[in-house]
């Protein structure tokens, strides 16, 4: 705590003056209130800044909490599917993993991209994935897989499988295009089949998809994306199944 000055109104020389004492009742000479007063000023400035400091960082880690947290849950959120009642003749036995896609850091979220010029990106202001695009699009793969009746030679990345084929992938392009005549979902996805025990790459290809949208809002947007994903879902089944 610092300490305290106590100021009265008394006489001085039959003169009516303002007499300042410190703490231990010695009078403070003439000059020594105002420096003693002025110490006093900026420790409680410097205190209420940091009070002030203090709040302003809880605020902004609440709100780093929030944007780290996920998807914006006010924002209509709409999901992938998976294609159905198709069938991938197997060539072999072998079982596959499919890992998680890698994507660059505009892809790798919640968020519908947007491509209004080439090289340039924005997202749908109005619309959300049901999760992060990667996460999102291995799940509907390993579906299709198992929709294509390999259900018993396929799985998932991390899950203590005995494999014997990785499946590698990576997320080029995935969103809607507003250039060149109109909004058009494009899907594009590098794909390799890796070893498990060598680790070499024994088959890879790009696939794409591509499929018209009628506007660019979101239920139109995700439609024509869902048509363009799908496209390519059972490009890489039907592949990947010819020859493993």
């Amino acid at each position: 705590m610092g300490r305290q000055m106590m100021s009265i109104r008394g006489t001085d020389g039959g003169r009516g003056v303002r007499v300042t004492f410190d703490e231990t009742g010695r009078r403070l000479k003439a000059g020594e209130h105002a420096v003693r007063e002025g110490a006093l000023r900026t420790a409680v400035g410097r205190r209420r800044a940091g009070v002030a400091g203090i709040v302003a960082l809880a605020l902004a880690l609440g709100g780093c909490g929030t944007l780290l947290s996920g998807g914006d849950k006010a924002l209509p959120t709409f999901d992938l599917s998976a294609p159905s009642d198709f069938h991938a003749p197997r060539r072999g036995s072998g079982l596959i993993v499919v890992g998680p896609p890698t994507a660059l850091a505009v892809l790798d979220t919640e968020r519908i991209v947007v491509e209004p010029q080439p090289g340039q990106i924005t997202y749908l202001g109005q619309a959300q994935w049901s999760d992060r695009l990667p996460a999102l699009f291995q799940a509907r793969l390993i579906e299709s897989f198992e929709n294509g009746n390999r259900g018993r030679s396929v799985g998932r990345a991390g899950d203590g499988l005995s494999a014997d084929y990785m499946l590698l992938s990576d997320l080029r392009a995935f969103g809607l295009r507003t250039y060149q005549g109109g909004p058009e979902a494009v899907v594009e996805v590098s794909v390799k089949i890796v070893g498990a025990n060598s680790g070499r790459i024994v088959a890879a290809q790009v696939f794409s998809g591509r499929a018209p949208a009628t506007s660019t809002s979101g239920p139109d947007a995700t439609r024509a994306l869902d048509q363009a994903s799908d496209e390519v879902f059972l490009q890489i089944v039907r592949w990947a199944s010819s020859r493993f």
